[in-house]
């Protein structure tokens, strides 16, 4: 039985690509157009893409051609590639401005972008197009059901930039680049106010500050010990009930015995 079956589906399959070369060899224009939906239909999207794209040029400039460049970018989508699709997509909103698929169409050409969107430790060129993307169809479609999902996308891309700045600064804190850590830090906390990471970053700039001041020269010292006392204040008014709370009182006592020394 299951021999008859295997059998089957290899006759079936034989026959349908028998059936899809007589289709690309036909110049029955119709035919491709109505077969290649129906590839996308089935999920068939290398088929409905190589038709589709065969169409293009054929319907362009008519009424038809904007169904057939949409679907063309959909079956690419489809096949997840990912680049081209999002190029297509974009591609067909600005030459499509008033298609019934230009709203799905602007923000399949952001979501693509999201989709190639890397973790924090690489390079955020996608993340940055895919955040100008969603902010576009944010502004050209303020009414859209795809407004919230857009929006929550965009708070998961801010995230992801800002763990990628926690990653930077951080690392300058930990090599012990107090100088470089400083101004990182402070970059991050004031590109990223509402970061899940802005206490543990307050707290590294207060400690950044702390380890720069006991490493100075001395002429340099009571400077840098006062800057780490004004840094204390904003770290604990902030954050009073901190776990970093023990160790910021402790830095905020030495500097202040330095201070009065």
């Amino acid at each position: 039985m299951n021999r008859l079956i295997i059998l089957g589906l290899v006759v079936t399959f034989l026959t349908s690509c028998s059936e899809y070369e007589k289709l690309l060899k036909s110049d029955d224009v119709q035919l491709k157009y109505d077969k290649a939906f129906e590839y996308y239909e089935d999920k068939q999207y290398v088929k409905s893409a190589t038709l589709l794209q065969y169409l293009i040029p054929i319907y362009k400039a008519t009424d038809k051609a904007a169904k057939v460049e949409f679907f063309y970018a959909k079956s690419l989508y489809g096949q997840k590639d990912y680049i081209l699709a999002g190029y297509h997509f974009g591609e067909f909103a600005k030459n499509f401005g008033n298609s019934k698929y230009t709203e799905e169409a602007v923000f399949m050409h952001a979501y693509c972008f999201y989709l190639h969107s890397p973790r924090p430790t690489l390079d955020q060129d996608y993340t940055y197009k895919a955040i100008e993307a969603f902010t576009m169809f944010q502004i050209k479609f303020p009414d859209s059901e795809k407004i919230t999902e857009s929006k929550e996308i965009l708070t998961e891309l801010n995230n992801k930039l800002a763990k990628k700045a926690y990653i930077n600064s951080k690392l300058y804190f930990d090599l012990g680049y107090y100088k470089s850590s400083i101004v990182t830090l402070r970059n991050t906390i004031n590109d990223y106010p509402n970061s899940k990471f802005r206490e543990e970053l307050m707290f590294m700039l207060l400690k950044s500050n702390y380890l720069l001041a006991e490493n100075s020269i001395a002429s340099k010292q009571k400077e840098r010990y006062q800057n780490t006392v004004d840094e204390y204040y904003s770290f604990i008014d902030e954050f009073p009930e901190s776990e970093f709370s023990k160790e910021a009182v402790k830095i905020y006592n030495n500097s202040m015995s330095e201070l009065n020394n």
